[in-house]
Order: structure tokens, then C-alpha cells, then sequence
């Protein structure tokens, strides 16, 4: 078992079948890619996985504890953050005040607009917002409103919100989207760098196999709803029922 254990999982939406028993074991502290071509139900799955959808049949368990039936707050609580494809920040507000929602969240059970002022007089709240933004390489833009920043820099900070909560579990959906090469990069510099320091597990759904590649431990290839195989990156790579998902060619 790993710390998160997915099993016979299918979901339909309609006549459509988004998914089909599948099947996969993310071991802890471990980078698992989950890749496959559009439609093949990735965006489905890791909607199961973080409350958005209830699955049809099968079961979805994080550390032992079933995350069916639970808000999506709740799974945060349990310990699972998720980064969207389209970062989800709030532009109106700077990078700093940014950071600290989710500590504050994290504490009182959720955020309120109105309480941004109450944030800034609680030093604890700043102080650990600061060290997180220092952690992203971000401390230089702690000022900034959020929404003039890169694409790039948007994508930080997310994914720095999600850390400030001190996730085990960190979810990444297309992450490098939309990106420059050069953001690309930084974000693969920036997950391994995550990775090497804190003792988290990520998942990854992404079209980049550069990204793939460079980060994955291992890898779910789906196609169609259901998966195909499960190995290691350099097993993949040639894979015959890979080329075939992807390129059309025979098995």
C-alpha cells in the first residue's frame, strides 16, 4: 500500500465512461506521474481524488482513510493540496497577503475577504508567510499585487500556498501549462528542489514529457478511462502500449 491507494475506480458521466476500474498506488515521499492523451480521464481522476467528484464504484484511501464522501476542505485538512491547471490566486490582493491565507485558513477553518486586515496584525501568520515566500524565492516580490506577476511567477506562488499549509500530499494539475521554456524549467528546479527538502509525495498530471521525465519516479499511463501500464520512467519511454496510446502505432 502506499499513502495513496486508488481501487477499481470508475466514473460516468452519462453514456460516457470518463473512467474504468482503474488502479494505482502513489508510495510516500515519491514523485508519481500520471500522463496519457486528452480524454483519456486524467482531469477526472484527480477530481475523485480531491472531493470534486464522488466516483461511481471503487474506493480512493490517503493514509488508511477513505477521502469519498468529503469536502473538499476536509481533504485539505487531512493533508492533500491540489494546484490547478489556470493558478488560483487572489491578483486583487499582493504576494504576501497571498501567502498568508492559507496559514490563516489552515488555523480558524477558512478564509474571509474582510479578514485580510485582522491577518496583518497577527505577526505569527506573517512571519511564517515571509519564510515560505523566502523558501519560493519570492521574499524580493512579497509587495506586489499578485495579478501583475509571469505566468511563472503566478504558478510559484501557488504552489507556495499549498506548501504553507504542510501538505503530505501535494497534487499537481499541468503545472508548466501556458509556460516559457525558461518557466518550465524553473518549475521542474523548483518541484525537485521541494521535493529534495521536505518530506512530502507528489502526484503530477502533466502533457510535458520533459517535465514527466524529469521529475517521475514512476509512472500510470491511461488511455481511455482505464490504465495501461505502471513503471518506471526509462521502462515507459519504449513501452509498446505507450507508442500506441500516443502515436497510434501497433502494440
Amino acid at each position: 500500500m502506499g499513502i495513496l491507494d486508488v481501487k477499481d475506480v470508475g466514473k460516468r458521466f452519462g453514456g460516457l465512461q470518463a473512467l474504468g476500474d482503474v488502479n494505482l498506488s502513489v508510495a510516500e515521499n515519491s514523485v508519481h506521474a500520471i500522463i496519457g492523451p486528452n480524454g483519456a480521464g486524467k482531469s477526472t481522476l484527480l477530481n475523485c481524488l480531491v472531493g470534486k467528484l464522488i466516483p461511481d464504484t471503487g474506493s480512493v484511501m490517503f493514509d488508511g482513510q477513505s477521502v469519498l464522501g468529503r469536502s473538499p476542505h476536509e481533504i485539505n485538512q487531512m493533508g492533500i493540496s491540489r494546484v490547478f491547471q489556470t493558478p488560483e490566486i487572489f491578483g486583487e490582493l499582493s504576494v504576501l497577503e497571498n501567502m498568508m491565507i492559507p496559514i490563516f485558513a489552515k488555523r480558524d477553518g477558512a478564509f474571509r475577504m474582510h479578514a485580510t486586515a485582522n491577518m496583518m496584525k497577527e505577526r505569527d501568520i506573517v512571519e511564517n508567510a515571509e519564510k515560505v515566500l523566502v523558501d519560493m524565492n519570492m521574499a524580493d516580490k512579497r509587495g506586489m499585487n499578485a495579478a501583475s506577476m509571469s505566468r511563472g511567477d503566478k504558478r510559484r506562488l501557488e504552489i507556495g500556498m499549498c506548501l504553507a499549509q504542510e501538505p503530505r500530499l501535494l497534487l499537481l494539475d499541468e503545472p508548466t501549462a501556458g509556460m516559457a521554456r525558461a518557466d518550465t524549467n524553473n518549475t521542474i528546479d523548483l518541484l525537485k528542489q521541494i521535493k529534495d527538502e521536505r518530506d512530502i509525495t507528489i502526484a503530477i498530471i502533466e502533457h510535458d514529457m520533459h517535465v514527466v521525465f524529469s521529475l517521475a519516479e514512476r509512472i500510470t499511463v491511461l488511455a481511455q478511462g482505464t490504465p495501461l501500464v505502471e513503471d518506471t520512467p526509462d521502462n515507459i519511454k519504449g513501452h509498446p502500449k505507450v507508442r500506441e496510446a500516443y502515436l497510434g502505432e501497433a502494440a
